[in-house]
C-alpha cells in the first residue's frame, strides 16, 4: 500500500470513528425535581422512577442505540430555583428533552424558557393552566385540576349533596385548583357556601376549619392541594369532631398520605390514577399489566410503597421514549411533532392520546374514585 493510499484509509477510519462516537453519545433526558422541601413526597418518588428506569433502559441497549444520561437538578420547591435550572439544563447541559417540573410553580416558571428554546416539555405537575391554552412544546402526564373537582362533584352527586366547602392551598396548585372547581361547580348543581384558603407551610388549619364548621349548610367539605398542607388539615378536621364528607384532590393520591394522616384519613374520598390499586383492577383492565409491573418493580429496587407522583414520571419518561424512536432520534421538533401525535399510549395514569388541542391527552375515566377503608385505599362502586 503506497503512502498516499494509507493516508486516505487512515483520514476514512478517523472519520468513522468519529461518526460512530457521535452515533454513541448518549440522549441526555433533563430534569427539575422537587425532590426537597415541602412537595418532596411528590418529587421524591419521581426522582427514584427516572433513575430506575434510565438504568433498566440502559441495561437494555438504550434507545436506538444511544444510552440515556439523566441530568437532574432539586429546586427544594422553590419555582425561582426551578427557572434557574432549566436554564442551565438547556444553555450548559444541552439536553435533548425536558422531564418534570413536579409542582405547577416549578412547570410555569419553566415555560417561558423552553418555549423560547424550542425544546421538548413533559410536565409532572397537576393545574390546566399548564397546557391551557395549548403551548407548541409543553405537554404533561397527571391528571388536571378541573378533571379533579369534575370527578369529585361528580360523586358528590351520587350522594345527593350540593352545598359544600372549599379549602384551597395558595400554592400554584392549590389556586389553579380553586379556580377551577368555582367554574365547573355549577355545573354539576353544587353551591359553595364557604371559601378558604391555607399556606403551603401552614401547620395548623383550625380556625379556617372552625369557620367552615359554622357554616350554615355545609354539607361536604373539597380540599384541593398538596404535600403534607391536606394531611394537617385531615387531622384537624378529626381532631374538630367534624362528620362531614370529606374529599381529597389527587394532589394527595399517595401512600405517603395515609402515613402522614394516620386514622383522621378514615372515609376521605379523592380521584386517583389507577396506580394505587392495581390489586384491584380487573384483569381485562387495560393499565393492569403497566401499573402492577410498575408497582413490582419499585418496591423491589426501593423497598417501599409506590405513589401515582412517581407513576407521573415513569408515563412522562416513556412517553418521551416512545416519542424519540417514532420521531428516529433527537431532532427537537420531530419529537414535539411525535409527542403531539401520540395515540394509545398507555401508562399508569390512564391511556393517552394526544392532538394539536391537547397536550395531556387523558379523559375523565382515567381516574378512579378512591375511599380510605381500614386505612387502605378502596375503589367508590
Amino acid at each position: 500500500m503506497n503512502a498516499s493510499l494509507k493516508k486516505l484509509v487512515a483520514g476514512a477510519a478517523l472519520a468513522f470513528g468519529a461518526l460512530g462516537a457521535f452515533a454513541a453519545e448518549p440522549i441526555k433526558i433533563g430534569s427539575v425535581l422537587s425532590v426537597t422541601g415541602p412537595a418532596a413526597f411528590l418529587g421524591d418518588p419521581e426522582l427514584k422512577t427516572l433513575q430506575l428506569y434510565v438504568a433498566d433502559i440502559n441495561k437494555k441497549g438504550g434507545v436506538l442505540g444511544r444510552q440515556l444520561q439523566l441530568v437532574h437538578y432539586d429546586d427544594g420547591s422553590d419555582a425561582g430555583k426551578a427557572n434557574g435550572f432549566t436554564k442551565r439544563l438547556i444553555d450548559d447541559d444541552k439536553v435533548d428533552i425536558l422531564v418534570g417540573g413536579t409542582t405547577t410553580g416549578a412547570t410555569m416558571s419553566a415555560v417561558p424558557l423552553v418555549e423560547r428554546a424550542g425544546i421538548p416539555f413533559i410536565s409532572l405537575a397537576g393545574a390546566v393552566v399548564i397546557i391551557e391554552p395549548v403551548k407548541k412544546w409543553v405537554f404533561k402526564t397527571p391528571h388536571t385540576d378541573r378533571m379533579a373537582a369534575e370527578k369529585v362533584f361528580e360523586d358528590m352527586k351520587k350522594r345527593g349533596i350540593s352545598k359544600v366547602a372549599l379549602f384551597s392551598e395558595t400554592s400554584g396548585f392549590g389556586a389553579s385548583g380553586k379556580k377551577e372547581t368555582e367554574a365547573v361547580a355549577a355545573k354539576y348543581g353544587i353551591t359553595l357556601v364557604a371559601n378558604e384558603t391555607y399556606g403551603p407551610k401552614d401547620t395548623d388549619m383550625s380556625p379556617q376549619l372552625t369557620k367552615i364548621r359554622n357554616t350554615a349548610g355545609v354539607q361536604a367539605v373539597f380540599v384541593f392541594g398538596l404535600g403534607q398542607g391536606p394531611a394537617i388539615v385531615t387531622k384537624n378536621y378529626k381532631q374538630l369532631g367534624i362528620n362531614l364528607p370529606l374529599y381529597q384532590s389527587h394532589g394527595v393520591a399517595s401512600d405517603e398520605f395515609l402515613t402522614l394522616a394516620g386514622p383522621a384519613a378514615e372515609g376521605v374520598r379523592l380521584p386517583s390514577p389507577a396506580q394505587l390499586i392495581p390489586e384491584q383492577l380487573p384483569a381485562n383492565d387495560p393499565q393492569k399489566a403497566v401499573v402492577t409491573a410498575y408497582a413490582e418493580a419499585y418496591k423491589a429496587a426501593y423497598k417501599t410503597d409506590v405513589s401515582t407522583f412517581g407513576g407521573y414520571a415513569y408515563d412522562g419518561l416513556m412517553l418521551a421514549v416512545d416519542a424519540i424512536k417514532r420521531a428516529g432520534g433527537t431532532d427537537k421538533a420531530k419529537v414535539r411533532d411525535a409527542l403531539e401525535a401520540t395515540k394509545g399510549f398507555v401508562g399508569t395514569s390512564g391511556t393517552y392520546n394526544m392532538s394539536a388541542t391537547d397536550h395531556m391527552g387523558l379523559d375523565l375515566s382515567a381516574f378512579r374514585m378512591l375511599e380510605v377503608k381500614n386505612g387502605n385505599w378502596s375503589i367508590v362502586q
